[in-house]
Formats: C-alpha cells, sequence, structure tokens
C-alpha cells in the first residue's frame, strides 16, 4: 500500500509529540512534519509535499481556519483533517463548506483516526456519524425554510446515483470502477458531471447533495 505523509499542525509541543508518536504506529504513515501554526504548516505543505494535513483551529500567528484556506488555494491536492476540541456545530459545518476533508475532535479513538486519515488520502472524504447528524441536521434546517433546488432540466441518471451512493459509502472510484466493469476514467467522468449538475465543487458537496435528494437518510 502507498505510504502517506502527514502534517501534523498543532501549537502544544507534547500533543504534538504524542500525536507523531501514535501516527508511527500506523501502518500506511509514511514521512510525518510538524508545525506550530498555520504559517509553518503552510512552509511544511510546499517543502514537503505530504498528502494529509492535520489541522486544529486554535493557533497563533496563523489559525486553523485562515490555513485551511490558503492550503485549499495553494496545494488543492492536500487533503485537511481539522482535527480540534471545538464540538461546536458551526465550525464544523463553516470548515466543511470550506472544503476541507474531514473533521475529527481530539478525543476521537485512534482507530477511527486511522481510518480518516486512510480515507482522505483514497476517497477524498472521510464521514463518521458525527459529521453525517451535523450534515443531517443543517439539511432539515434548510428544508424547513426552503426547498432545495436542483437543475430539473438535467437530473442525474440512475447509474449516476448508483455511483453517488458509492462514493457516499466511501468505495474509491477504482473499486467503483471494477464492481461497474467500466474504467476509472469513467467513473471520474461520471463524478464531475454529478457535480456539475448538483452544483457542487467537492465530495462534501456530493455527500450533502446526496442528503438532499433523499439518496442518504
Amino acid at each position: 500500500m502507498q505510504k502517506i505523509d502527514v502534517c501534523l499542525t498543532d501549537d502544544h509541543q507534547i500533543f504534538r509529540k504524542a500525536m507523531m508518536r501514535l501516527l508511527r504506529t500506523f501502518d500506511r504513515i509514511g514521512e510525518i512534519h510538524e508545525a506550530g501554526n498555520g504559517e509553518e504548516c503552510l512552509r511544511q505543505v510546499k517543502e514537503k509535499k505530504p498528502q494529509v494535513v492535520l489541522l486544529d483551529l486554535d493557533m497563533p500567528i496563523m489559525n486553523g481556519s485562515e490555513c485551511a484556506e490558503q492550503l485549499l488555494k495553494k496545494f488543492p491536492d492536500v487533503k485537511i483533517i481539522v482535527l480540534t476540541s471545538h464540538d461546536s456545530e458551526k465550525y464544523m459545518l463553516y470548515m466543511l463548506e470550506l472544503g476541507v476533508n474531514s473533521f475529527l475532535l481530539k478525543n476521537t479513538d485512534p482507530d477511527e483516526l486511522e481510518k480518516a486519515i486512510y480515507g482522505v488520502a483514497d476517497n477524498d472524504f472521510y464521514h463518521n456519524e458525527l459529521l453525517n447528524s451535523v450534515i443531517r441536521k443543517s439539511l432539515k434546517e434548510r428544508l424547513l425554510s426552503a426547498r432545495p433546488s436542483f437543475n430539473t432540466e438535467h437530473p442525474i441518471s440512475e447509474r449516476e446515483r448508483e455511483i453517488l451512493k458509492m462514493i457516499c459509502d466511501e468505495i474509491s472510484l477504482k473499486d467503483i470502477a471494477n464492481r461497474l466493469a467500466v474504467s476509472e476514467k469513467t467513473v471520474q467522468t461520471h463524478k464531475l458531471n454529478i457535480q456539475s449538475k448538483l452544483n457542487v465543487k467537492s465530495t462534501v458537496g456530493l455527500v450533502k447533495a446526496a442528503y438532499e435528494i433523499g439518496l442518504l437518510s
């Protein structure tokens, strides 16, 4: 399996050192880089090119939100997992809307952290029950005020619904291609078409849209 390089960004050195020891126990983790604030993270990502960034929110000099914005602009291929003690729904929704790939609390079980890193590296997004419940609640509140509008001239096809469901089930594009007996490029094209039709830009957006159209419950 391909090794995954990680940049751990947190201003508490004791937490960073403990996390680095934990990360080294994960089978697929390659090089581990550390940063104490957002600016250091940006430098590390530019120089070391890790696949995944574990990002705290509360940091001096440049906080996690500002850092995430810069990472998404300058290094769009990097996957971002917010790892924080903030359990506020508004923080989660804001960071997901921003485009991060997952959101975990610092008291997360190590096994889930490992799954999340692999999930964002392989499938672009890792969603657990915490995120699912926040997304569902947000959509219910939106539905009470306004019915979601999709482009009715270009509804997604049954094949696209099938692919969307598998994406939301965290099945990789390669495995989807194998199941459907098509090329991975074909599945990628379907994914882009679905994003266009549902007017979303990321896998997180696809998951939210799947809830809106009733594909997930």
